[in-house]
């Protein structure tokens, strides 16, 4: 066999290991039938910290539990700024939006009132260690070196992959969908959410 194609065979085995490590990784997000896990976790809603507690938010009716990887960056910005546009109409489904990522609980108070994000109009949650985000089948990764915010502040915390889950009043995960593996953009969560809890 050639050094060429042995070459060519080591980097196809290399490219078929990473997919399959890919999809490994993909398979333990809980999928759609699955209970979804019990928490709670240190929230914000207008810049007032609370205990948020998924079991209580769920005695209310259903839940759109959607992570994202930070405050205060492009993507993460759009989603927060049009679920605050269409909370009106999540509210009216009876529904409950809680956000969570790795951000500290002082960033998210700042992040939650402010008029062009979360806007006041609904909680966001800390899963500082990753510990939430793991319950649910989702891998972290750590930051990198050079990332940072919209106002140049570096980012220190893990990122969690942007993962919507719609949960029904009975606790089951209905719906889920990632930006990863579905490849929707960010404020397609938003409406997409809203089209499964209106039929709920």
């Amino acid at each position: 066999m050639s050094k060429k194609n042995h070459l060519s065979l080591l980097l196809v085995a290399a490219f078929l290991l990473f997919i399959n490590q890919y999809s490994f990784a993909q398979s333990k997000v809980l999928p759609t039938g699955s209970k979804a896990p019990m928490f709670t976790t240190k929230a914000s809603m207008a810049g007032n910290e609370f205990d948020f507690s998924l079991k209580e938010a769920l005695d209310k009716g259903p839940v759109v539990l959607y992570f994202y990887p930070a405050a205060y960056t492009g993507g993460c910005d759009l989603e927060a700024h049009t679920f605050a546009e269409m909370k009106d109409k999540f509210t009216a489904a009876g529904a409950t939006i809680i956000g969570v990522s790795a951000d500290d609980i002082e960033r998210l108070k700042s992040f939650s009132s402010s008029p062009d994000y979360c806007a006041g109009k609904f909680p966001v949650a800390s899963d500082s260690a990753g510990n939430i985000a793991a319950s649910y089948g989702l891998e972290v990764t750590p930051a990198q070196s050079e990332a940072k915010d919209v106002t140049g502040k570096q980012i220190t915390h893990d990122f969690i992959p942007r993962t919507t889950f719609v949960i029904n009043k009975n606790g089951e995960i209905v719906a889920v969908f990632s930006s990863a593996t579905d490849h929707i953009k960010a404020d397609e969560h938003v409406t997409k959410s809203l089209e499964i809890v209106t039929k709920l």
